[in-house]
């Protein structure tokens, strides 16, 4: 698989370009500032949909423009498809593929599979859960888009169930049995029947919170099973000295399982999954009437990080933690390659922060790939494995070296 020729409208700095690449290595070399990261980042959001430098859409749309658009000619098994996108901020996005409108933008995920590397990546260790999580979801819906819908089916549960939980704040507190089969006294006011209603409501988005959260945590928990292993590989690939077994990655649920499940091993399924949610769910009930938030659920479990026995975060070294993320990246990029297709590997300006032998280590890796889309400001920094196509970026173009 790889991009055979790029066309940028008003994405980023680009007012308008057209590029022409090819498989291989293809290094885009210029100062800061030139828009290097623009190109490889249109790439890779054709397809997730979503950028690795910002959560909204709006700063890709060049400033004065009401809309950005992306195409890209993909070659996958000699047959070329044209992927569009059209980004509306504040309004639905538009996806094309092959000139003929898609129903819905998700379904564009997974028509290209990209796997980027970029110093942001030293929040996988470093950073809070939510980096983790995303982390997962991203390659769960990448290597089987249809659980992009299963993520948003779980936000919009989320969302509905929160709200309600705010409406309800101190429910818990005033009513110790409320939500837990407490009795009902005969004189309540029209105000307590209505939170009555209203928690009534809160056990049926319970319901969906646990149905649509098992799906999404059984699949988060078979992947970080199949992860395991190549994580620990990856690392013993990148860092001098390492042993397959020193990086380490385990999913921690926000509730427990019941101890039969964890001394059985395995990932339980969805079922045994949701009856433990909405165990958990009815045990906190009174925590998150009083909070007014939703404390159980997979937006609230963390994909821990371990060196030996210790967290890699607050305990790994700056090397130690860029090895590590590394080892997340390449893992995701040989479990991607394993379904049939090797990912598009993007290295965003990367070797700049590396020593000398981790650049080696991760060129070594990187020179296999099908297509190598790499951005640096010296030229230098690019290791001699990945000699290739170069192109200068500079003054809003793009022209190939000599």
């Amino acid at each position: 698989m790889h991009v055979a020729r790029l066309w940028l409208h008003d994405f980023r700095s680009y007012p308008n370009l057209d590029i022409s690449l090819s498989p291989g290595v293809t290094a885009f070399l210029g100062r800061n500032g030139q828009g290097k990261t623009n190109l490889v980042e249109a790439v890779d959001y054709v397809a997730r949909l979503a950028s690795h430098r910002v959560a909204a859409d709006a700063p890709l749309v060049r400033d004065g423009a009401d809309r950005a658009v992306v195409r890209a000619a993909v070659v996958r098994h000699d047959r070329e498809a044209l992927l569009e996108v059209e980004i509306n901020p504040g309004r639905s996005n538009r996806v094309r593929v092959n000139r003929a409108p898609l129903p819905r933008a998700a379904e564009l995920v997974g028509m290209v599979r990209t796997v980027l590397f970029s110093p942001e990546d030293l929040a996988l260790v470093k950073g809070d859960p939510a980096q983790r999580r995303r982390f997962l979801d991203d390659l769960l819906t990448l290597r089987t888009p249809r659980f992009a819908g299963v993520r948003a089916d779980y936000e919009r549960v989320l969302r509905q169930r929160n709200t309600l939980l705010k409406s309800l704040r101190g429910a818990g507190r005033l009513r110790p049995g409320a939500g837990r089969g407490g009795g009902r006294d005969s004189g309540k006011d029209s105000r307590d029947s209505g939170k009555d209603d209203a928690l009534g409501t809160l056990g049926v988005w319970d319901a969906h919170l646990a149905r649509t959260g098992s799906e999404l945590l059984a699949a988060r928990l078979r992947l970080v099973e199949e992860l395991r292993p190549l994580v620990g590989k990856a690392y013993e690939s990148v860092a001098r000295g390492a042993g397959s077994g020193d990086a380490t990655i385990a999913y921690q649920c926000s509730f427990e399982l019941p101890r039969q499940l964890e001394e059985e091993g395995g990932v339980p399924d969805r079922d045994e999954l949701a009856v433990a949610l909405l165990r958990d769910l009815e045990v906190r009930r009174a925590d998150e009437l009083d909070r007014g938030v939703s404390l159980v659920g997979p937006h609230r479990d963390e994909l821990t990080l371990a060196l030996g026995r210790l967290p890699a975060k607050g305990y790994a070294s700056h090397g130690e933690s860029w090895s590590f993320a590394l080892a997340l990246r390449l893992a995701c990029y040989e479990l991607l390659r394993a379904g049939g297709d090797d990912p598009i590997l993007i290295l965003d300006d990367v070797f700049a922060e590396l020593d000398t032998d981790r650049r080696e280590r991760l060129a070594a890796i990187a020179s296999g790939a099908e297509q190598v889309l790499v951005t640096a400001a010296v030229p230098a920094d690019v290791p001699a494995e990945l000699a290739g196509v170069r192109m200068t970026v500079a003054d809003g173009g793009v022209r190939p070296d000599e």
